[in-house]
């Protein structure tokens, strides 16, 4: 695997479309404690257009990325609901490597600055 999840800010968090299935949010509503109604009324939103009708994770404002998943820890930049995270979040970065995390290593290299963030 060419990139380590424990130093990147939450890249994969600042998606703006983080869609999640029905199964999603069984699992979250299990792990708070609440009824699936609430645990989707709590956490996500409806995104419809003319091609795409999904199940989005809501946001909230960062101080990195415009927007970032509201279970991200705004102090430690790891999920919150790690155990219970998302299907899509599960299998990101869809590979054996991760853009960003090629992008934060050469800003970081070229900065020597091994905790460099790159500003949005």
């Amino acid at each position: 695997m060419s990139f380590d999840c424990n130093v990147c800010p939450g890249y994969c968090c600042s998606h703006e479309r983080i869609a999640v299935t029905a199964s999603d949010i069984r699992r979250l509503a299990r792990h708070f404690g609440l009824s699936e109604r609430a645990a989707r009324d709590r956490l996500t939103y409806a995104y419809k257009t003319k091609d795409i009708d999904e199940q989005i994770m809501r946001h909230r404002k960062d101080h990195i990325f415009k927007s970032v998943c509201r279970l991200l820890d705004p102090k430690t930049r790891r999920c919150t609901v790690y155990a219970a995270r998302p299907a899509v979040c599960r299998k990101y970065p869809y590979g054996e490597r991760c853009g960003y995390y090629a992008f934060l290593k050469f800003e970081r290299d070229f900065h020597d600055d091994p905790e460099f963030v790159p500003s949005a």
